[in-house]
């Protein structure tokens, strides 16, 4: 049975996805949670998700900025008020040295203790959750935990020419993996979490039955928790690197 402990505060915490919009998906419960128990917690998004909307009348020459501000207004929901975004092409992420450093930049410059990521494996009972660009962030991501932002003769510019000293991250917790070990109950956030989801208007305005969907993904983490019933959760993949 999954692990169904609470999420521990931290000082500092770091959200890396793809997408603005996939924390929410992913983890906006259990993000309400440690911001209210005093994390301060930095959003690093790596593409503007300018292949995303469903509104054909939007120019798409807008669809970056519409998505950067969604994004720092479902933050603001949780209590998140630092969002960073790196600008890459949504649909075309790759996993390279350059989204590395930018990735390990983040990482020293907000040193926190404890990471969110995406997936680098695919999940083939949730193909949506393994898009792409999310395994491609995922990968980045833990790539730039261990061993870039760690060694400070990685990236050595970062150190030289912008004086960040390196920094371990002991702490992943990862989104939409095949195999999780740990729920949070995340019941009580379940209005906040669809409020920083209809935040993304452009993304969520035409689904009818979001409240719907994510409480079935929700309970269904709940229940191989063996949660009482009613309870709602979000799963991990929790890692500890030493």
């Amino acid at each position: 049975m999954l692990d169904a402990t609470p999420a521990d505060p931290v000082e500092r915490a770091l959200v890396v996805t793809a997408h603005p919009d996939d924390v929410d998906f992913g983890a906006a419960g259990t993000i309400a949670q440690l911001v209210a128990a005093g994390t301060a917690v930095t959003y690093c998004i790596v593409t503007d998700g300018d292949a995303g909307g469903f509104d054909p009348q939007i120019p798409r020459s807008e669809i970056p900025r519409i998505r950067r501000a969604e994004q720092v207004a479902a933050a603001a929901v949780l209590g998140v008020d630092d969002v960073r975004f790196l600008g890459y092409r949504d649909g075309e992420l790759e996993v390279s040295q350059g989204l590395r450093r930018d990735i390990s930049r983040v990482i020293r410059q907000v040193r926190p203790q404890r990471m969110f990521i995406q997936s680098p494996e695919r999940n083939w009972a949730r193909i949506p959750a393994s898009h792409p660009d999310h395994m491609a962030a995922g990968e980045a991501a833990i790539f730039s935990i261990y061993p870039d932002a760690r060694n400070p003769f990685a990236h050595p510019s970062l150190l030289n020419d912008e004086g960040l000293d390196a920094w371990t991250v002991h702490d992943v917790w990862v989104m939409g993996a095949p195999e999780p070990n740990r729920v949070v109950d995340v019941t009580d956030q379940r209005p906040l979490k669809i409020a920083a989801l209809r935040a993304h208007d452009s993304q969520t305005a035409h689904m009818d039955d979001l409240d719907e969907r994510i409480s079935q993904w929700m309970t269904a983490a709940a229940q191989a928790a063996g949660l009482p019933e009613g309870r709602l959760a979000e799963a991990f993949m929790v890692v500890s690197i030493p």
